[in-house]
C-alpha cells in the first residue's frame, strides 16, 4: 500500500463527512413511525438505530462492491473526482433537510458519482447498464412494491385483529414496531454503510493505495459505520417530522406493517447488490399503510413533494457534482476553491435551519398543520371580509333616502315623472 496523499486523505475525510449527513438525512426511514406512534421516545429511538446501523455496516459489502466497481470505470478516475462528485451529494443532502423532505442520499450520492465522472473522462466513464439495473429501475420499483407490500400487510392486520383497539393490543403492536423499526436500522446500515465504503475504495483504488478490485478495507467499514451511526444519533428531526406526521395518521399496527414490508425489501435488495434507496422504500411503506387503513388518509401534497424532490436528486446532484469537477482539475487551487465553497454553503444553510429549530421536543407535529401550497397561501391574502363588515361599510358610505314632506303620500307618488326616466 503507498502512502496517502493530501488529496486522498481529504476524500477520505469527505466522505465520511457524506456518511454523517447520510446518518442524520436517513434516521426517520427507521424511526419516524416508532416515533410518531409513541412506541418509543424520540432519543432512545435515534439511540438504538445509530447502534443497529453499526451493527449492519458489518453484515455485507455487495453494494459496496456495486459503487467501487460496477458504476464506473475506476480506471479512469482521480480522487478529484471522488472529491466533486461528494461534493454534490453533500450539498443536496443538507438541502433537502433544511426543507424536512426524504430523498434519497444513495440517489445523490450516485448522482454526483456520474457526473463528476462524466466531465472527467466522458459518457464512456459510466457503465450504463449497471445505472439501469442496480440503480434506475429498483428506484422506480422499490416504492410501488413496498407500498403495495404494506398496503397487503395492513389490512391484513386489521382483518385478523377485526375491531380490536384495546390497550393491550396496542402494546402489542408498538412492541412489534420497535422490532420492527430495528430490523429497518440494521438494513439501513448494510445498505447505505456501505455506498460510502464504495466511494472510499473507489478513492483508494484511484489513488494507488490498494490494487483494483480489491473489496473495502476492514478500517474503512468500521469508519463508515462510525459517521453514519454518529450522524443517526444526531437525528433528523426535520424529515422524521415529515415522515411521520406529514404523510399520514399511523396507528401502531400499520406502523408496523410499514416498517416490516420496509425492512424485508431493504434486505433482499442488499443481498442482490442493488444500491436502493431506503428513503424509497419506507416512503412507499408509509404511503401504503395509510391506504390500507379504512378512513385512512395520504396527505398527497406533501407527496408530491416529496416525489418531485426524488426526481431531482439525481440530475441535481450531477449538475453540482460535474461543475465541481470542472473547477477541481484548475489544480490544486480549484481544489481548495471547492472545498471552501462546501464548509461555505454547508455553514450557511445551518444558519438557516436555526430560524426554527425542531428537535426531540417538538418532532411530532400536528398533523392537520400542513405547510400551505403557493395557491392556497394567495388565495388567503385576498380573503374578503366577513359580510358583516361590508354591510357595516356600505352603511356608513351610502347616505339613507331623503323623507318626503309629507308622511301619508303614498310610496308610488315618489317615483320620477316618466319624462325624466
Amino acid at each position: 500500500m503507498e502512502s496517502f496523499s493530501l488529496i486522498l486523505a481529504i476524500v477520505v475525510v469527505t466522505a465520511l463527512a457524506f456518511d454523517f449527513t447520510n446518518g442524520f438525512h436517513d434516521t426517520a426511514n427507521a424511526m419516524a413511525t416508532t416515533i410518531s406512534t409513541g412506541a418509543m421516545k424520540p432519543k432512545l429511538a435515534v439511540a438504538m438505530s445509530a447502534t443497529l446501523n453499526l451493527v449492519g455496516a458489518f453484515l455485507s459489502v455487495e453494494v459496496a462492491n456495486t459503487i467501487s466497481k460496477g458504476l464506473v470505470d475506476e480506471s479512469g478516475i482521480r480522487p478529484e473526482v471522488i472529491f466533486a462528485a461528494l461534493v454534490g451529494a453533500i450539498l443536496w443532502n443538507l438541502l433537502t433537510w433544511l426543507v424536512g423532505l426524504p430523498s434519497s442520499s444513495s440517489h445523490a450520492l450516485m448522482g454526483g458519482l456520474i457526473g463528476a465522472a462524466v466531465a472527467s473522462a466522458g459518457f464512456g466513464a459510466v457503465h450504463g447498464g449497471v445505472l439501469v439495473t442496480k440503480v434506475l429501475l429498483p428506484a422506480v420499483a422499490a416504492p410501488v412494491v413496498a407500498g403495495v407490500a404494506s398496503l397487503v400487510a395492513t389490512r391484513f392486520s386489521y382483518g385478523i385483529g377485526g375491531k380490536a383497539q384495546g390497550e393491550a393490543t396496542r402494546k402489542g403492536y408498538r412492541a412489534g414496531q420497535v422490532a420492527s423499526a430495528g430490523l429497518v436500522s440494521l438494513a439501513h446500515g448494510t445498505n447505505d454503510a456501505q455506498k460510502t465504503m464504495g466511494v472510499i475504495t473507489l478513492a483508494l483504488i484511484a489513488g494507488g493505495a490498494i490494487a483494483p478490485g480489491s473489496n473495502p478495507p476492514v478500517w474503512v467499514i468500521l469508519s463508515a459505520g462510525l459517521a453514519i451511526a454518529l450522524g443517526t444519533y444526531i437525528g433528523g428531526w426535520r424529515i422524521i417530522r415529515t415522515m411521520g406526521t406529514g404523510l399520514t395518521d399511523l396507528e401502531p399496527r400499520q406502523g408496523f406493517a410499514a416498517q416490516t414490508s420496509a425492512a424485508t425489501a431493504i434486505l433482499a435488495s442488499s443481498h442482490l447488490g442493488f444500491s436502493l434507496s431506503t428513503t424509497h422504500v419506507v416512503s412507499g411503506a408509509v404511503m401504503g399503510s395509510g391506504l390500507g387503513r379504512k378512513g385512512g388518509v395520504v396527505r398527497w401534497s406533501t407527496a408530491t413533494r416529496m416525489t418531485l424532490a426524488w426526481v431531482l436528486t439525481l440530475p441535481a446532484a450531477a449538475l453540482v457534482g460535474a461543475g465541481a469537477e470542472a473547477v477541481t482539475e484548475l489544480g490544486d487551487w480549484g481544489t481548495a476553491v471547492v472545498a471552501v465553497f462546501l464548509i461555505a454553503v454547508s455553514a450557511w444553510i445551518y444558519k438557516l435551519s436555526r430560524r426554527e429549530v425542531i428537535d426531540h421536543t417538538n418532532v411530532v407535529a400536528d398533523p392537520t398543520e400542513e405547510p400551505s401550497g403557493v395557491v392556497t397561501t394567495a388565495i388567503a391574502a385576498v380573503t374578503p371580509p366577513p359580510a358583516g363588515a361590508i354591510t357595516e361599510d356600505l352603511t356608513a358610505t351610502i347616505p339613507a333616502p331623503a323623507q318626503t314632506a309629507d308622511p301619508a303620500t303614498p310610496a308610488a307618488s315618489t317615483a320620477p315623472p316618466a319624462a325624466a326616466v
